[in-house]
């Protein structure tokens, strides 16, 4: 049994659910609380560092309705995260997807028939998409529909984890980065099967009465999955606007179509993000996780951090300008900078992997975003603890178990086809691999740090 004084390491702790699970480990009364990463907060490898993310509360049903909310509720409420939303509300618009379409009538509906209908409008005509969102008003937007949500908007992603980084060290929850806090290897008990703690790529052994393993989309390359998690990653780029620009976008709905991408407002410094949507790439690699004993064909993360004059691929940035063109055609001509991937990983069925694992007594698993979990900052950690403390719900335990056996032929986590090899792709440019390129073969390039 787990007690308040017991040895916690949340491996990944700087990205977003180590971290979130660190802030509610603290929160809740744990006192040996170590976050070990590669990066200080906010890692540089995580998804979570980024300008901005989208938020919405369009689903009223399932478990995604029901966590929709409660992080709504949290991101408002709660004094570590309040000052980082924007509450602009979103355009959720489809053209020529008649099964987005379909489905966001369906969500309309949904609301409708549940109480939320003030939440929640259809706009069925340029007209009144232009109502809500008059920045369109020289895009090419004729014959769009879709849903306008009220609860909705942005938060300031980087900022926020930042802020969560500081509020650990303030709780007193300790921290190793660097090679010192990069992941390598459990320490296994005699049996085999009781987790003791974590090596690193140092050689540094750290015990532990519990290991978190939190690492995003490097988990299947450090811990042997079974095959339950794909990583995948996506591009994005930014431009530049004048601070005239600025005005006249600030406090604007954030708009996603399923058929070209996304984008929400511009910073004050006038840096506006653009990304396409699409079914992500992997990155075909050998590898050979812990708990395997053979190396293994998967998609393994190339960190950008690590790597800054990697590309993005030519139909990549391509798809990001047809954003700009489409919905800011004055904007069409402006450099495009800062692009870069970033890396997700998947449960084959959507849904997190959040467990213990039962091959190893002592170590619980958090991954398995599926594009989900960012918004979900000030409660995914919540889950966690309330698993670790036998407090989870029968449904969600079920939910979120070990489940190797449920995977079918074509199963990638997301709508859509199969993901394209990042490898295939002309004008992704970078520099050869050199031996393992594992997160932990990448760490020996890092400065140790202990604090």
């Amino acid at each position: 049994m787990i007690s308040k004084d017991s040895k916690i390491l949340v491996v990944g702790g700087a990205g977003t659910m180590g971290s979130s699970t660190a802030l509610h480990l603290a929160r809740r009364g744990y006192t040996d609380v170590r976050v070990m990463d590669m990066f200080q907060p906010p890692s540089a490898n995580s998804a979570g560092n980024d300008m901005n993310k989208m938020i919405s509360t369009q689903y009223v049903e399932g478990i995604w309705g029901r966590l929709a909310f409660e992080t709504w509720d949290a991101w408002n409420n709660d004094r570590l995260f309040t000052p980082f939303l924007h509450p602009v509300g979103r355009l959720d618009l489809a053209h020529n997807d008649k099964g987005r379409l379909e489905r966001l009538k369906k969500q309309y509906d949904l609301n409708h028939s549940t109480g939320g209908g003030d939440n929640v409008e259809w706009l069925e005509s340029e007209a009144d998409i232009l109502r809500k969102a008059s920045y369109l008003d020289k895009g090419d937007v004729e014959g769009w529909e879709g849903l306008y949500i009220r609860d909705a908007g942005w938060v300031a992603a980087r900022d926020a984890l930042t802020a969560v980084g500081a509020e650990l060290r303030n709780l007193g929850v300790k921290s190793a980065f660097g090679s010192s806090g990069t992941f390598k290897s459990l320490i296994l008990g005699e049996d085999d099967q009781t987790c003791l703690g974590v090596r690193t790529v140092d050689g540094t052994e750290w015990p532990a009465d519990l290991v978190i393993l939190a690492t995003g989309a490097w988990s299947p390359t450090l811990l042997d999955l079974e095959d339950q998690c794909i990583s995948k990653c996506w591009q994005f780029g930014h431009i530049q606007l004048t601070p005239e620009e600025v005005k006249q976008l600030q406090n604007t709905p954030t708009m996603y179509s399923s058929e070209l991408g996304f984008f929400m407002e511009p910073s004050s410094e006038g840096i506006m993000k653009f990304v396409n949507e699409f079914e992500g790439y992997t990155r075909l690699a050998s590898c050979r996780p812990f708990g395997s004993d053979k190396d293994i064909t998967m998609s393994v993360p190339r960190s950008h951090a690590l790597n800054p004059t990697d590309t993005i691929p030519e139909e990549g940035e391509q798809a990001i300008r047809e954003v700009i063109k489409t919905c800011f055609p004055q904007f069409a001509d402006r450099p495009l900078f800062d692009k870069a991937i970033c890396w997700c990983t998947d449960s084959y069925d959507g849904n997190w992997l959040l467990t213990e694992d039962p091959r190893y007594k002592g170590l619980v698993l958090a991954t398995g975003d599926c594009g989900h979990t960012f918004k979900m900052l000030p409660i995914v950690g919540r889950y966690v603890v309330d698993l670790i403390e036998g407090k989870l719900s029968d449904e969600d335990k079920q939910r979120w178990r070990w489940r190797p056996e449920g995977k079918k032929a074509g199963d990638i986590g997301r709508e859509g086809p199969k993901p394209d090899d990042l490898a295939d792709k002309p004008g992704w440019c970078h520099d050869e691999e050199k031996g393992d390129s594992t997160i932990a073969a990448l760490a020996g390039r890092m400065t140790e740090a202990k604090l």
